[in-house]
């Protein structure tokens, strides 16, 4: 599912999203945001490249950073569902990983988590995607899109 894809189904469900992202850096937002129309649906983004963002803004446990670090299955998660809460809004997908060029986290290049936050609860996927940085990030922004579509026509909210 592509990002016109994905605005065609949170519009036609009366859906808003919202997305936190750390290594895509704001690629999925603007992703949508290229869609016309996404106004009607995407309400914000917040770029959590920072473990202070993650925590400060979006509300990650302190403690779960300090210890397994940014690049994890439950920051993922939290990420998302902070950003749901942040953003006022019924669909949120985070993203955090490791893009490279080094291995980050004891985590190597192309790890990636991609977490979807709805009323229905939070799902997270791990991702192991091959190449560089460039490749890593663009293969994140399309799985994100791709399980933000699938929340949102699972969830028919």
């Amino acid at each position: 599912m592509n990002a016109a894809d994905v605005v065609a189904a949170a519009l036609a469900a009366h859906v808003t999203v919202g997305t936190a992202e750390s290594l895509t850096a704001g690629q999925v937002s603007a992703a949508l945001a290229d869609v016309p129309g996404a106004s009607g649906t995407l309400r914000g983004g917040i770029v959590a490249y920072a473990n202070e963002v993650k925590r400060d803004v979006l509300g990650v446990d302190a403690a779960l950073l300090d210890s397994a670090g940014s690049v994890d299955p439950d920051v993922a998660a939290q990420m998302a569902e902070g950003a749901r809460r942040v953003l006022g809004v019924n669909a949120a997908v985070s993203t955090t990983g490791v893009a490279g060029p080094a291995p980050h986290d004891g985590q190597p290049v192309g790890t990636v988590f991609i977490a979807v936050a709805t009323a229905g609860g939070t799902e997270v996927r791990r991702f192991g995607f091959p190449g560089g940085r460039e490749s890593v990030r663009a293969a994140s922004c399309g799985a994100a899109l791709e399980l933000l579509g699938a929340a949102i026509l699972r969830e028919q909210m």
